[in-house]
């Protein structure tokens, strides 16, 4: 596997178009959710439902946030 500054060297040699491809599928896969990511989202969807279902998570009113957006 290269280093990473030989991949940065390697990456000024190229073109601007290709550069920028390759900037576009570096960006694109920062996107790409992990197992780890995943397992961490569900964790916290389970705490933040636990709070809500036993009342010790404080909730606004859908209307009352769409209101502060309206002008």
């Amino acid at each position: 596997m290269l280093a990473k500054d030989e991949i940065y060297y390697e990456a000024m040699q190229m073109q601007p178009l290709e550069k920028a491809k390759l900037i576009e599928k570096l960006m694109l896969s920062l996107d790409m959710p992990t197992s780890e990511v995943e397992d961490a989202w569900k964790e916290e969807i389970d705490i933040r439902v636990d709070a809500y279902t036993k009342g010790e998570l404080k909730t606004i009113p859908m209307e009352e946030v769409l209101k502060k957006y309206e002008d």
